[in-house]
């Protein structure tokens, strides 16, 4: 048993991100911090993700997503991608598409377009590993850090202590 659980695994350091996925005329997004380089080449990006999520279904019906940096001045979009069932998500704000045809939030720092090359399990999750297959700045900034939310995705709960 580890005990305060949240408290250290919050000094490992991790950014906040809104994962596009996207299926037909399907779109979702949800927030995401357990992302990270997998590979130089081909430039490779894995990440983490509740396979009991609508989300993943689209993932992997459609094989695309992108991976949308956020900046510091983006909690509110980091904790409205982080409520589960909210209808219409995607409205609220601007989206744009490029080469994989998943959104890229036009609001964020950083997109990578990415096609989904494998997942596999990790525990409550699935890693899904993905080729990037474009990638640009859109805005200035600092990237948003996982430790600067505070417990706003309630994982604190989720800790066994």
């Amino acid at each position: 048993m580890i005990e305060n659980a949240r408290a250290l695994f919050n000094y490992v350091t991790h950014g906040v991100y809104v994962i596009s996925v996207t299926h037909g005329k399907e779109q979702n997004a949800f927030t995401a911090a357990w992302v990270m380089q997998a590979s130089f080449d081909p430039p490779m990006i894995a990440y983490s993700i509740n396979p009991g999520h609508y989300s993943y279904q689209l993932l992997k019906a459609s094989g695309v997503c992108t991976v949308n940096v956020l900046g510091q001045d983006h909690l509110a979009i980091a904790a409205h991608f982080g409520q589960p069932g909210v209808k219409e998500k995607m409205t609220k704000y601007r989206w744009q598409t490029r080469e994989a045809a998943a959104p890229i939030l036009s609001d964020g720092l950083v997109y990578f377009d990415c096609k989904l090359s494998h997942t596999t399990d990790a525990g409550d999750h699935k890693i899904a590993v993905c080729e990037v297959v474009a990638a640009a700045e859109l805005n200035s900034g600092w990237p948003l850090l996982y430790s600067q939310t505070g417990n706003m995705d309630r994982s604190g709960e989720l800790y066994k202590t």
